[in-house]
């Protein structure tokens, strides 16, 4: 299968080239972005020296005759028109910004203070979380890629909203990422000299990905309340720990909710569930699409604290794209993808 990628020079398109040409079904045809065209990815980037793509216009007729799949790693406000422009195209896109999660009227507008792709697109759609919504992905034409903390944080909650155990109240949600999450482009709060040697917290009650999150918990418990989600930066390059704080329906050990979330995801061999006393690092998922989970119960609290830890780039967006691109084609999930966590 061809592919073609927009936005290729941001950091997702990037981790998008680094695993695209490792994975065996799948062949890089065209890279786009807004600007330099004409010229090799490699005078953007070093690293890429001995690649000779060159950077092209976007042009959604010429990219749908040339690949099967686009992926579009462009910001939120840019998507939702390049989704509209392939729309009756005969191509598959994969959006990796925030612009077709949010099905509820007024919300996107409302976070993301931007105007909302149509309701036709919105609607078509397939919220691409791997590991909870392969039947529908699998079918899906248009996929919505989810957010980076929201991966960290679904797949971290959904044994106990799916198995009934979340109350649903009070449940707290400390998440903590990487500068790269923010993106390429430099700002005050990215610059080196803040954040070296800082730890800061950013966006508190308005961060955007709070609808994304409460929305599928909603799916999962049939009943939409609001979660406290506090996001933080650190001073690292990649990785995301999510701490979540859970009150449950019925008193249980440690032991039985190791048992729950061992036996979830025992087929699903991206997640990765601790032994029972040990927690999950970022670097230990470093450079990979794994998500690592720890999880322990507190008999004086009555809550669940489950541990969540992925790379950003990875499996909070480039890996799980083509992990849902896998799908959407009929591929193995773990195509291109089983390699192993960069350590030191």
């Amino acid at each position: 299968m061809n592919v073609s990628i927009v936005g290729a020079t941001g950091y997702g398109g990037l981790e998008l080239i680094r695993l695209l040409k490792m994975h065996p079904k799948f062949t890089i045809t065209s890279l786009h972005t807004s600007s330099k065209f004409g010229e090799p990815i490699h005078n953007e980037y070093a690293h890429l020296l001995h690649e000779e793509y060159l950077l092209n216009k976007i042009d959604p007729e010429k990219i749908a005759k040339q690949a099967d799949i686009v992926f579009l790693a462009t910001p939120s406000g840019a998507s939702s028109e390049l989704v509209s422009s392939f729309k009756n195209l005969d191509i598959k896109v994969i959006d990796l910004s925030g612009d077709l999660r949010l099905k509820t009227p007024g919300e996107y507008e409302k976070w993301y203070k931007r105007t909302p792709a149509p309701a036709d697109l919105l609607n078509k759609a397939v919220y691409g979380l791997s590991e909870w919504n392969a039947d529908q992905i699998k079918d899906a034409e248009i996929l919505s890629n989810p957010g980076c903390y929201p991966t960290a944080t679904l797949l971290g909650l959904a044994p106990l909203y799916k198995a009934g155990l979340a109350s649903g109240e009070d449940v707290i949600v400390d998440a903590k990422s990487a500068v790269s999450g923010a993106g390429k482009s430099p700002t005050d709060a990215t610059h080196f000299s803040t954040m070296n040697e800082n730890f800061k917290v950013y966006k508190v009650h308005s961060h955007q990905h709070i609808p994304e999150i409460e929305q599928q918990l909603g799916i999962w418990s049939g009943k939409s309340k609001p979660i406290s989600f506090t996001t933080h930066l650190v001073p690292m390059t990649r990785g995301i720990m999510v701490t979540m704080y859970v009150k449950l329906q019925q008193k249980m050990t440690t032991e039985q909710l190791h048992k729950l979330y061992t036996e979830t995801y025992e087929s699903h061999p991206f997640v990765r569930i601790q032994p029972i006393g040990s927690f999950p690092a970022t670097k230990q998922v470093y450079g990979s699409n794994f998500c690592d989970i720890g999880v322990a119960y507190d008999e004086r609290t009555e809550k669940a604290t489950i541990i969540s830890v992925i790379d950003n780039l990875v499996k909070g967006a480039a890996g799980q794209a083509i992990q849902n691109a896998n799908l959407m084609m009929g591929y193995e999930e773990t195509s291109g993808l089983m390699t192993l966590p960069l350590y030191p």
